[in-house]
């Protein structure tokens, strides 16, 4: 099965090659990182520390580390830290926020790859970012010894339907993994579903609520503040991970109120870094004063007067960005994208609002809307309104952006509850290292019993392991 895949993978590259090339002389895109990609040639990890290897795709998996990251330095500083990512920017960023350690490109699904990054970084553990089945790592990380852990899964509904129409060879993976740390109960039922192990599904609630941001008055938003000249008096609507036509809406909305309300700034951030210039030209055609965040610097002249509008054109600084916003619109909800991470504005308290599109993002659209601390838009004319009535109706815009970030606050913890999963899984391997194959095969009987009788058997087990830990010890 797995030469057969590098097979499938082959053909799949030579059929997009056209496109690969297109977007990597058009848009600087895949141009990095390929003899880690299709050789698996990492940077060699010297030393007999144990390591974790956390992977994350792009830009949202990358920040979403952060909480676990520090959790995880704080009980083991002992151990060496290795991050992956798959995209340049997601690369750049995590490089940005965690260097000194060691971030790479994650090798592709072809087994050579798998194999000679596993023996390179010889890591202890494999953590994968909510949601990252590929069969061939998987399978590596088992016949090395490497345990395995998916972080705040994700199965949305659509990705659901498409792994059952390969669920023979979905199952063959969700049984190698050792933890899946769920969102909620939906996302775990459907991994149990697709053949995850009973005993490996836990629900930790989301880890993105762990990362959002709560202060205003934190540095960099203040330094990013300054920079752009965005005093007290302003308010800030922010349209940010936007896609097309969503920039278009956000500059339309701004046109049609920045006169009746000249203290109104638009700060447009786009989703994907390709298209920073393609709004710069939407921008220079609509005849408006803008300016661009790459060229803000300490030592730059401000312009006279500043220009109201600002396109971020900077990856990775959303998240401080939206500190000064007080009327938000995530995009990405618009188009058929599915939604972004509209987590981040509600912790600051913004009066948050977004398209119809969430179904990525479904149960914190539920708890925000259940909670009366979003609004929902779905096209120009109630984007206008919306923003109108929080600049019109202050008391509106504040109880919106209070129930938003309390919200935030009230669903934080998924980090901790999933760092003592990973505890546990560690702890587990110690265990099962010191015990000899007779031993191993009674608790896998006994772990098998405890499945079928019961569907949330991780107090019983817990329990159990517990009793062989505190027996080995003694042991010596």
């Amino acid at each position: 099965m797995a030469y057969l895949l590098n097979v499938i993978y082959l053909a799949a590259i030579v059929l997009a090659l056209p496109w690969l090339l297109y977007q990597r002389i058009r848009h600087g895109k895949y141009r990095e990182g390929w003899d880690a990609k299709f050789w698996g040639r990492l940077p060699k990890r010297s030393g007999n520390k144990p390591c974790i290897w956390l992977h994350a795709v792009s830009v949202g998996e990358v920040n979403l580390l952060e909480p676990l990251l520090k959790r995880w330095e704080r009980l083991h500083p002992d151990w060496d830290v290795v991050i992956s990512t798959t995209t340049q920017t997601g690369y750049h960023l995590a490089r940005k926020k965690y260097g000194p350690r060691t971030v790479v490109y994650c090798p592709l699904d072809f087994t050579w790859a798998v194999r000679r990054a596993m023996r390179r970084l010889s890591p202890t553990l494999l953590v994968l970012a909510e949601l990252e089945l590929w069969p061939n790592l998987v399978s590596a990380a088992r016949q090395y010894g490497v345990k395995v852990a998916v972080v705040n899964g994700r199965l949305g509904e659509k990705s659901f339907r498409g792994y059952r129409w390969i669920a023979w060879l979905v199952r063959r993976v969700l049984r190698q993994i050792d933890l899946i740390a769920a969102q909620n109960d939906t996302y775990g039922e459907r991994f149990l579903a697709l053949g995850a192990r009973p005993m490996s599904i836990h629900t930790t609630g989301s880890i993105k609520f762990d990362g959002a941001r709560t202060d205003r008055n934190a540095p960099e938003t203040q330094r990013l503040a300054r920079l752009a000249g965005i005093s007290p008096e302003d308010t800030v609507f922010l349209a940010g991970s936007t896609q097309d036509p969503e920039e278009s809406l956000g500059l339309s909305t701004f046109e049609r109120l920045s006169t009746e309300f000249p203290r109104l700034k638009l700060l447009l951030v786009p989703r994907h870094p390709e298209r920073f210039d393609e709004v710069a030209a939407l921008l220079d055609r609509r005849g408006i004063s803008w300016q661009r965040r790459s060229h803000l610097t300490p030592d730059s002249c401000p312009l006279t007067p500043a220009p109201r509008v600002l396109l971020v054109d900077v990856v990775g600084e959303l998240g401080h960005w939206w500190g000064t916003a007080k009327i938000a619109f995530v995009g990405g909800s618009l188009t058929n994208r599915g939604g972004q991470n509209m987590i981040e504005p509600a912790g600051y308290g913004a009066a948050v609002s977004f398209g119809p599109n969430t179904w990525n993002f479904r149960d914190v659209v539920t708890l925000l809307l259940d909670g009366q601390a979003a609004a929902v838009v779905r096209d120009q004319s109630e984007l206008d309104g919306f923003v109108r009535r929080c600049l019109t109706d202050a008391t509106f815009a504040d109880d919106l952006g209070g129930r938003a970030q309390e919200l935030v606050l009230q669903q934080q913890g998924a980090a901790d509850r999933t760092i003592e999963l990973l505890e546990r899984l560690i702890l587990n391997e110690f265990i099962e290292s010191r015990l000899d194959q007779p031993h191993k095969q009674q608790i896998e009987q006994k772990e098998t019993k405890i499945t079928k009788k019961n569907s949330r058997p991780f107090v019983s087990l817990r329990f159990l392991r517990f009793l062989l830990f505190k027996s080995l010890v003694r042991c010596g």
